[in-house]
């Protein structure tokens, strides 16, 4: 059984208080391809860590599926993804305007040009994004695994054709779960605090992120979420802290805020998903006694953070 507690807190000035967060995602075989050779050889994006090689996915990937979740979700939006153009291809309603679309707001824009500046004076030509989010990183390490499908010949009556033969498609793959790290000012979100708190409901749904030739279908809502609030400037632990199995050994240093011995506050700390479903009774209650908002569910953790981020008041927590 989930119990709920109503705890009613002091007014937060927000515009003090950071947000930390690493999101943990389910594993399943992903394919996130950048680039094509001349042997149909479609291979996953990797860096290397402690030796070995680990697949990645672009910041630049998520940022793209926040935009098209955030488009779903009705918010005025300049910028669209064009799909019948020969290359990747964009379009935008208007020069760029933070206070006017939610993209542009969020994820800012560069606008390169200096004569297309110079048209809108009143206007900045650039802009950081607010949502600062770093790659996403597999838990487990790339094991050289590989697929080969054959494509057929396009023969026949057909109007068009691409080559005189058919052709074996090989494709890297590996089975892992990703995690990745975020980061959010309160500051930064003081002009328009509904339009981040639909980037947090979003970011607990996230999905279609795929960037440069993926094809596979691959999750990115949260199955763990780790999240700091702070007034601090720096999350102040290891951002890329979940283990091969879905463990966030660092939940250890939490306590007490009051205790001298305190390594970091817990009352800072919302924990959420299966990292909280399948923790141990004794260490519920350590982490419960320390402060630690701990909710089953990662959506409702993000309907409630944004509340206590960008509204503050009261907030039901479920664990």
């Amino acid at each position: 059984m989930i119990a709920v507690r109503r705890v009613v807190f002091p007014e937060i000035i927000m515009n003090k208080l950071n947000l930390f967060a690493t999101v943990l995602t389910y594993p399943a075989p992903s394919g996130n391809y950048r680039g094509e050779s001349e042997e149909n050889r479609t291979v996953l994006q990797k860096i290397v860590k402690d030796g070995q090689k680990y697949a990645i996915v672009s910041p630049e990937s998520i940022r793209n599926a926040l935009r098209e979740i955030l488009i779903l979700m009705g918010l005025p939006h300049n910028r669209t993804r064009l799909h019948n153009q020969e290359q990747l291809a964009v379009e935008f309603k208007e020069y760029p305007n933070a206070s006017k679309y939610a993209d542009d707001y969020l994820f800012g824009f560069m606008v390169a040009k200096p004569e297309e500046a110079k048209k809108h004076k009143d206007l900045p030509p650039k802009r950081d994004s607010i949502f600062r989010c770093n790659m996403a990183v597999a838990l487990s390490p790339y094991k050289y695994d590989a697929v080969f499908h054959q494509s057929p010949l396009n023969a026949g009556a057909s109007p068009w054709k691409n080559s005189s033969t058919s052709a074996l498609l090989y494709r890297e793959v590996t089975h892992t779960a990703f995690q990745y790290p975020f980061a959010l000012s309160g500051r930064d979100c003081l002009d328009q605090p509904d339009w981040t708190k639909a980037l947090l409901k979003a970011i607990a749904q996230l999905n279609s992120v795929a960037g440069g030739h993926a094809r596979a279908y691959y999750e990115f809502a949260p199955r763990s979420v780790v999240v700091r609030l702070t007034p601090k400037l720096v999350a102040g632990y290891n951002t890329y802290g979940f283990n091969e199995v879905g463990e966030f050994p660092e939940l250890s240093r939490l306590g007490k805020a009051d205790d001298s011995d305190c390594d970091l506050p817990g009352n800072e700390f919302w924990v959420g998903g299966e990292i909280v479903r399948t923790m141990d009774g004794d260490e519920k209650t350590r982490l419960d006694d320390a402060g630690v908002h701990l909710y089953a569910n990662p959506e409702q953790l993000f309907d409630a953070l944004a509340e206590e981020f960008l509204g503050g008041g009261e907030r039901v927590s479920a664990a």
